[in-house]
């Protein structure tokens, strides 16, 4: 298939070689030469081709432009790239909210393989019970060898204040961008009710200062197995979908298989994403019993259906070492929240037709779409980039649908059952991968029978929305070079 001959418009649209209303002896005229902006021109160029929501914006119709004039004037119109590309995005606030343009695709890269700027500090963030404006942070992950970890901060912190300054609905995004800062904690106070009305943030006079630096993140944050009432558990919390560390995440499941695990607990509570292909070696697994199988298919827009294509179900892949470890589970447990996202909802809407998948926690962000990098080269694939510039974009490139093509609800996934709907709660976070860490609790009393108590969740406690310790790839499921080779190789 060749790409071009319907993309780009310079070939189809204006004729400047050839025209077919006239004939071989008629002289055609020169084409007036005008200057484009080169990043604009390539944004334009790769979302013709490339973008998901083509037919929806007709600023990509290969027809748009009759001249190379009216092509240049619309391309030279823009003052940034930004402007441009957000332009062409089918409603971002609604459909599309997850592509995006980098003036920096040396940092997207570093990204790919876990390595960003971070003080190993994620938050989640509330309003104050006795004060609406005001605001209080809650430390709900510290990354392994991080310096917050040096530090010696812990899950569960409460803070609300950074650098003396209190936190508010308005400034707290603000006083965290800093490379380095110092969290203000205090203590949740319930005055001894079991609502919220009357519940207090209390300073207590400690403090912990923290750098962030440039941080290469293992996404397997937790690893092991929990024997339960004579049942072999495997915990894995997973953070990302990061392909250079496969090996890793195969090593951890020989580990489970050599222990006789029998049940998985799958912890993707802070998962946003990432490589579509290592979805697919996790689901492998986790299962074993359905090699070549269909785990889930990739579609492209219409003028890309060609390339449509699908990652089964191995027992080898070479960027995992080899042989996949397999534990043949016919059941998965998976937690959870709002911040689950893309490859870690193909985890669960992938599996499903073939297993039982028990979704336990908050409902999850709703994304289908698969991303892709695109350069400014003659076939947007990183070889032979433009030097002058580093920018790159990562539209939607396809939507992601499983064996029985059923895609992820954009609203998210949640449980059918109320008694697996749960959120953490800001007094009763618990430690990751104890047993009684209520969502790591709730699974293991389903999967030992036994019924333990658990406290309600308090609905007037929901974090509020926030970027504040957001990755560049949170919410990307994307597809890696190597697996799209044959698209770039059509566009030479």
């Amino acid at each position: 298939m060749k790409i071009l001959k319907f993309a780009l418009f310079a070939l189809v649209a204006f004729g400047l070689n050839t025209s077919c209303s006239k004939d071989k002896d008629d002289t055609i005229e020169p084409p007036t030469e005008t200057k484009l902006n080169e990043v604009n021109d390539f944004v334009w160029k790769a979302m013709n081709i490339f973008y998901l929501y083509k037919d929806e914006i007709p600023n990509l119709a290969d027809t748009r432009f009759t001249t190379e004039k009216a092509y240049a004037d619309y391309i030279n119109s823009f003052e940034k790239p930004e402007d441009l590309f957000e332009s062409l995005l089918h409603k971002p606030e609604l459909v599309d909210r997850f592509s995006f343009i980098t003036s920096d695709y040396i940092a997207l890269e570093k990204q790919f393989t876990g390595v960003f700027k971070s003080n190993g500090l994620e938050f989640n963030f509330y309003r104050q019970p006795q004060d609406p404006n005001a605001v209080f942070g809650l430390v709900r992950m510290v990354l392994n060898d991080s310096p917050a970890k040096t530090e010696g901060v812990k899950r569960g912190q409460i803070f609300n204040a950074i650098d003396g300054v209190p936190m508010t609905v308005n400034n707290f995004a603000t006083l965290l961008r800093p490379d380095t800062y110092t969290l203000n904690f205090a203590d949740y106070n319930t005055n001894g009710t079991a609502t919220t009305d009357d519940d207090r943030i209390v300073s207590n006079n400690t403090s912990s200062t923290i750098t962030k630096v440039e941080y290469n993140e293992n996404p397997i944050h937790v690893s092991k197995v929990i024997e339960v009432e004579g049942k072999k558990i495997g915990y894995l919390m997973y953070n990302g979908f990061t392909r250079n560390y496969d090996k890793q995440l195969n090593a951890a499941f020989g580990e489970f298989k050599t222990a006789g695990v029998q049940h998985l607990v799958l912890d993707l509570r802070y998962n946003g994403g990432g490589s579509v292909n290592t979805a697919a070696n996790l689901a492998s697994m986790i299962t074993g019993q359905f090699n070549g199988q269909v785990f889930s298919k990739l579609v492209y827009n219409k003028n890309l259906q060609s390339e449509n294509t699908s990652f089964n179900f191995r027992n080898f892949a070479e960027e995992a070492g080899g042989a996949i470890n397999s534990l043949n589970l016919d059941k998965i447990y998976v937690l959870t929240t709002n911040r689950t996202a893309s490859a870690s909802e193909l985890i669960l809407n992938s599996l499903a037709p073939y297993i039982t998948v028990v979704q336990i926690g908050e409902k999850t962000t709703g994304k289908s779409q698969a991303s892709i990098t695109l350069y400014d080269s003659a076939n947007f694939s990183r070889q032979n980039a433009n030097p002058n510039h580093t920018y790159a974009l990562q539209p939607l490139v396809a939507m992601s649908i499983n064996k029985n093509n059923e895609p992820v609800a954009p609203t998210g996934m949640e449980s059918a059952l109320e008694q697996f709907k749960m959120r953490e709660m800001v007094n009763n976070l618990g430690v990751l991968g104890d047993v009684n860490e209520p969502f790591l609790a709730k699974a293991i009393a389903d999967i030992t029978g036994k019924s333990r108590p658990f406290p309600s969740v308090d609905n007037n406690l929901v974090p509020l929305k926030d970027n504040v310790d957001a990755k560049f790839l949170d919410n990307e499921m994307y597809i890696d070079f190597d697996d799209n080779i044959s698209i770039f190789n059509n566009l030479k």
